[in-house]
């Protein structure tokens, strides 16, 4: 235990592997966003929206589930075990959706398609913050998810271009059995397991409070409603991926109909996820600078723009624009609502804390889908998307209402020794309002 070390730095070579690792999950999702929803329409006569976007539905419900089991699974069972059962989950996939003979089999592939990335992609970011430790979480964060949504934005015009040139299926799936072989491989024989790092973060925090660990259900409704802090993060993250959500099923739909051939549709669901990934490296980093609270809440409402943007306009520039919008403040919060996780929540329970978060987060997709598709069904797109732009602003609101501050400095970066965590700083939720069970620490600056 005493070579273990704590920080990117210091396991700069796992960290950049679970990097990698976590495009290939992101690249999964990706080669769906810009074909299957013209598949639903043109392979399967699927006229209502609301049917067009049950694959939302059905990935968002398994993923949002298998979230909040994954937490618990790799404190029991170990990261990297959770990791390669996950890739096993996702090997079905690319051959289900390339040969489907009808619309259930699609939905079939989209149930193993969330169990796949609620595994592989909790297990990556719980398994970043066990390596980052207390003082880069921003940057952890804003690296893993910029690895995944960038990638998202590739395969998504990699498979556009391919479904342009040589049809929607099954061509452009081949690309998700190369994403499987290889994630799978690096996970088995290169990946490392994590636990060890836990271990020694929960030393510096010294021991839990005299009540003990918090179960499973205390865990779940702090994260959900009792903790201040926790339980908007848990909002804020479901409103994120309820609006993603409408722009993964109903962007593409709005974009046809505003005769945007199925190139440009590519192009256009790639930007969105495109600046959302590239971003993320900075606005992860810059939250561990400026602080977690008015980057989430100024977010949200970035991002409720970005949609009206959307919405208003009538050509590809206008659409571009809105969609980089949305990329940008999806950047603002994505990666400091998991950092905030990692500042109120004890390493011993911390992976059990971002299964819940990740839950609400991943159920945004099902409703997203869900109000999405009946709003457009009964009063069309653009009042559909609206309604969704209304409840993002709405939530940025709560943030701004409701959070308080997470991230804890008390010297200049300069100043910095390595950070000690002072066992008597561990509170509950009850006494303090840095969230459930949160930690306070301490630096030392030269004086």
């Amino acid at each position: 235990m005493s070579q273990v070390r704590l920080g990117i730095r210091e396991n700069l070579g796992q960290f950049s592997l679970l990097v990698l690792v976590n495009a290939f999950v992101g690249a999964m999702v990706g080669m769906e966003r810009t074909i299957l929803p013209p598949i639903a329409e043109q392979d399967f006569h699927l006229a209502g929206k609301t049917a067009v976007l049950s694959f939302i539905v059905v990935f968002g419900v398994t993923k949002a589930l298998t979230n909040y089991l994954a937490g618990r699974l790799s404190d029991r069972f170990g990261r990297k075990h959770v990791l390669v059962g996950g890739w096993l989950v996702a090997a079905p996939v690319p051959f289900l959706l390339m040969w489907a003979p009808s619309w259930a089999w699609v939905l079939f592939a989209n149930a193993l398609l969330g169990v796949s990335q609620g595994l592989t992609w909790s297990t990556t970011v719980i398994m970043k913050i066990d390596l980052a430790g207390p003082q880069k979480r921003g940057l952890a964060m804003g690296l893993n998810e910029f690895a995944g949504y960038f990638a998202v934005a590739g395969s998504a015009l990699a498979t556009g271009v391919v479904a342009a040139h040589h049809g929607l299926r099954p061509e452009p799936f081949y690309l998700g059995v190369a994403f499987v072989a290889l994630g799978l491989l690096l996970s088995v024989l290169v990946v490392r397991e994590t636990k060890h790092h836990v271990a020694a973060e929960a030393k510096l925090h010294g021991a839990p409070p005299p009540e003990g660990m918090p179960t499973q259900r205390e865990v779940f409704w702090r994260a959900s409603l009792l903790d201040r802090n926790l339980s908007s993060v848990s909002q804020a993250g479901l409103v994120n991926n309820l609006n993603d959500g409408m722009a993964w099923g109903l962007f593409p739909l709005f974009f046809a109909a505003a005769r945007m051939n199925l190139g440009q549709i590519g192009t256009l669901a790639a930007v969105y996820p495109a600046t959302w990934g590239i971003s993320q490296i900075f606005t992860g980093a810059w939250s561990d600078r400026v602080g977690r609270k008015w980057l989430i809440a100024g977010g949200m409402w970035v991002q409720a723009a970005g949609i009206a943007a959307v919405v208003m306009s009538t050509g590809f520039a206008g659409f571009a624009v809105g969609a980089a919008l949305l990329g940008v403040g999806t950047a603002m919060v994505y990666p400091t609502l998991l950092a905030t996780i990692g500042d109120v929540a004890h390493p011993s329970w911390r992976a059990s804390s971002v299964g819940v978060y990740r839950l609400w987060r991943d159920l945004g997709y099902a409703f997203g889908a869900l109000v999405a598709g009946i709003t457009a069904d009964a009063l069309g797109l653009p009042a559909a998307m609206w309604l969704v732009a209304a409840l993002t602003f709405a939530s940025g609101l709560v943030v701004a209402v409701r959070m308080s501050e997470t991230l804890r400095r008390t010297a200049a970066p300069a100043q910095l020794e390595p950070t000690r965590v002072a066992p008597a700083g561990l509170r509950t939720a009850s006494n303090s309002g840095r969230g459930a069970m949160g930690v306070s620490l301490e630096t030392r600056g030269e004086r």
